[in-house]
């Protein structure tokens, strides 16, 4: 299983095909598939008619809980601007890298704290506790995995998040203004061995 991932909300029942309206009530049903987490949106008729207490009762099934579709608005012209949290975290479950899975993990509570993110369950999944978050406005669900931090590594990880919220994901790189030599000319000569004066003639 990933450490995390992302599954959008579905605009139309994945049962049905029938397109949710704005404000229209719908069921999200979370359920394990092998080794993959996945959700199911469904519209209120579709789950009263398929979804009775036998399928809820099946192998891989999780949680489900009812929400309010909510249509999205119109995309914001792009700014730039330095990365929020949620855009971060974004950015880094995307990137699939395993090096950033605690600074996932801390964004994920701090945007919990700012309630930007709910969490909907807490499971363990191969003896690993895994955070289901729900981001309310999209309906986006995030898939958290628990790096069990130790208290020594929290600075370390804290200083990391900060930096990657001032510069980013992908900083520019920095170019040196100072000349460049030749390499021949800038190395240091070997160790125990001394620089010979060039004979004149």
């Amino acid at each position: 299983m990933n450490d995390w991932n992302i599954q959008s909300r579905a605009h139309a029942c994945q049962v049905s095909g029938h397109h949710f309206a704005d404000k229209e009530p719908f069921y999200t049903l979370l359920y394990q598939d092998k080794h993959e987490l996945k959700r199911l949106d469904v519209s209120v008729a579709a789950w009263t008619q398929e979804f009775s207490a036998e399928v809820l009762a099946r192998k891989g099934y999780i949680s489900h809980w009812k929400g309010i579709y909510e249509a999205p608005p119109p995309a914001p012209p792009e700014a730039i601007q330095k990365d929020t949290a949620e855009t971060l975290l974004r950015k880094l479950i995307e990137a699939n890298d395993p090096s950033h899975s605690a600074a996932c993990y801390i964004l994920a509570v701090m945007l919990e704290r700012k309630r930007i993110l709910k969490v909907k369950e807490q499971i363990k999944i191969e003896g690993r506790r895994v955070f289901i978050y729900e981001q309310p406005k999209t309906g986006d669900l995030f898939t958290i995995a628990d790096p069990d931090l130790q208290l020594n590594q929290l600075d370390a990880v804290q200083r990391d998040v900060a930096n990657l919220l001032e510069h980013g994901l992908n900083p520019p790189d920095i170019v040196d203004a100072a000349p460049t030599t030749p390499a021949d000319e800038s190395a240091p000569a070997p160790q125990g061995e001394q620089p010979q004066p060039v004979p004149v003639a």
